[in-house]
Order: structure tokens, then C-alpha cells, then sequence
């Protein structure tokens, strides 16, 4: 079992960053692949950012460039930093763990945290 808990979000200008932090149970974080996912009013929940072993990560075509997922194993944390965020990165960051494998689906994921709100005004 593991437990995700994020924290980090907030209300932001247009341009500006937010780093969001997701801290995990469990003694083999290390082995599992971890990813952010958002869903905005309205819309389905879509994927964001995943880190897996051997450094490996992969981003959401919207975000590449602007976002970093990076994750420290000793500390059982994965964080997103956001840069140049826009009004349309506004949703519910919610980090994610899978035991598997690497996907962009959110069904993949077998552990939730319970979201942190990211607001980016224009």
C-alpha cells in the first residue's frame, strides 16, 4: 500500500512558477513509476509528467519545456516544478503511482493522492 499526499499548489499570475511536492509511504518508492496528472473544470483528467527508474521521464507535449518532474528517492517525494505557467494550466494536480509501467493512462495507476488545487490567473 502507499500513500500519496501533494502539496505546493496555490494561485499564480500568467508567467509566473509553482513547485508542487508529492510525498509517498512505502519502502520501494524507488521501484515504483510516479506521475502527475490534472483535471480542470469540465474536462477529463489528463496526464502531465511521469519519472521512473534509471532517470527516465516524459512529459505531455502542453507542458514540455515549461514543467521538470524530478523525484528523490530517499526521501519518498516526487515534485513538479511548474515555470511559465498559463491561465490554462488552471486544475487539480493530482500525483499518481504505478508498480507496473510507464503510461499516460490514468487507470495505470494504481495509488492517488487526494489533489492540490494550481489556480493561474491571466
Amino acid at each position: 500500500q502507499v500513500q500519496l499526499v501533494e502539496s505546493g499548489g496555490g494561485l499564480v499570475q500568467a508567467g509566473g512558477s509553482l513547485r508542487l511536492s508529492c510525498a509517498a509511504s512505502g519502502r520501494t518508492f524507488s521501484n515504483y513509476v510516479m506521475a502527475w496528472f490534472r483535471q480542470a473544470p469540465g474536462k477529463e483528467r489528463e496526464f502531465v509528467a511521469a519519472s521512473w527508474s534509471g532517470g527516465m521521464t516524459q512529459y505531455a507535449d502542453s507542458v514540455k519545456g515549461r514543467f521538470t518532474i524530478s523525484r528523490d528517492n530517499a526521501k519518498n517525494a516526487v515534485y513538479l516544478q511548474m515555470n511559465t505557467l498559463k491561465p490554462e494550466d488552471t486544475a487539480v494536480y493530482s500525483c499518481a503511482a504505478s508498480a507496473r509501467r510507464y503510461s499516460t493512462y490514468d487507470y495505470e495507476y494504481d495509488y492517488w493522492g487526494q489533489g492540490t488545487q494550481v489556480t493561474v490567473s491571466s
